[in-house]
């Protein structure tokens, strides 16, 4: 099967290991940087073209689009859609989880868990809309920060509103959101590859931090999700349409809430907690779908 991997850096940890894994499951790859594929578009003709030359034939791409790269990205994953490509994550199911106020519009709708939130526009409404949210502490995130950048913790209310209009005087998006004490410092990844959580990792923020990333220098462990976070972290990959996820919760008095569902989650650091190899998961489960999809199509035709 003929696999291709979007990425800017083939070198990352992420990128290698899916690489590494699609050869070893028998597979041809190709990791192209998105930022040189380059489309045209027509109403009875896809083409996408890569550094002069013109790409056909793939069977399953795999995305890695960081989040400066987004929008275009997204898009030249959507022409491989319309070429007739299969992703595990639709370009549309990543634009809903990078934009964090519509994912957890989506996900509250549908009953999930989520720390209470609060977002407004126009500063007149500061006061207010502190007041709907409650007493800090609060956290303050960038609706498109990832890795923990773009994430602040206010302890006092002045210090909320100072943020807010600082950032407001940026023109940045941001979330206002209860700070979970209970959860002293800590969170957990659920990793989701096609409905099922195949590894956990329980994640602790280093002393004088709330964030437990490890790009922060968060500590992590291996752990096996209880039942109800799998299964909230399998509901919440599935309510934004992503077959691969990364899932994080935060263990509260009113049972796991749902930070935030990652669309280019990577693996390193919970390859390396849990000792799953999620590279050939995902791998694996991309060139069944591909696979159960060709053979629907095939039965179809022959009715």
């Amino acid at each position: 099967m003929k696999f291709a991997i979007l990425s800017r850096n083939a070198k990352l940890y992420s990128t290698r290991r899916l690489a590494e894994a699609a050869r070893d499951l028998g597979h041809s790859v190709r990791v192209l940087d998105p930022l040189r594929c380059y489309m045209r578009i027509a109403n009875d003709d896809f083409q996408m073209h890569y550094k002069g030359r013109a790409m056909s034939g793939y069977h399953v791409v795999i995305p890695r689009i960081g989040a400066s790269v987004t929008r275009y990205g997204s898009a030249v994953l959507r022409q491989f859609e319309l070429m007739d490509t299969f992703t595990p994550n639709p370009s549309d199911a990543i634009l809903r989880a990078r934009d964090k106020l519509r994912s957890h519009q989506m996900l509250a709708a549908q009953g999930i868990g989520l720390p209470a939130t609060v977002f407004g526009d126009n500063p007149d409404d500061t006061n207010d809309l502190l007041s709907m949210l409650g007493p800090p502490p609060h956290v303050i995130k960038l609706n498109e920060g990832t890795q923990g950048a773009g994430v602040m913790l206010t302890e006092k209310l002045s210090a909320s509103r100072g943020v807010i209009e600082a950032l407001r005087g940026l023109y940045a998006q941001f979330l206002v959101q209860e700070f979970v004490a209970e959860a002293k410092g800590a969170d957990l990844r659920c990793f989701v590859v096609g409905g099922r959580v195949v590894a956990a990792m329980k994640r602790q923020a280093p002393k004088g931090d709330f964030r437990s990333n490890l790009h922060r220098g968060g500590r992590a462990r291996g752990i096996k999700a209880t039942k109800a976070e799998q299964d909230v972290a399998i509901r919440a990959a599935r309510v934004l349409g992503l077959g691969v996820a990364g899932v994080d919760l935060i263990r509260s008095a009113r049972g796991p809430l749902v930070l935030e569902v990652n669309a280019s989650p990577g693996l390193e650091g919970i390859e390396e907690a849990s000792g799953v190899d999620i590279a050939a998961e995902i791998v694996s489960y991309s060139a069944q779908r591909h696979k159960r999809r060709a053979a629907k199509r095939a039965a179809a035709k022959r009715k």
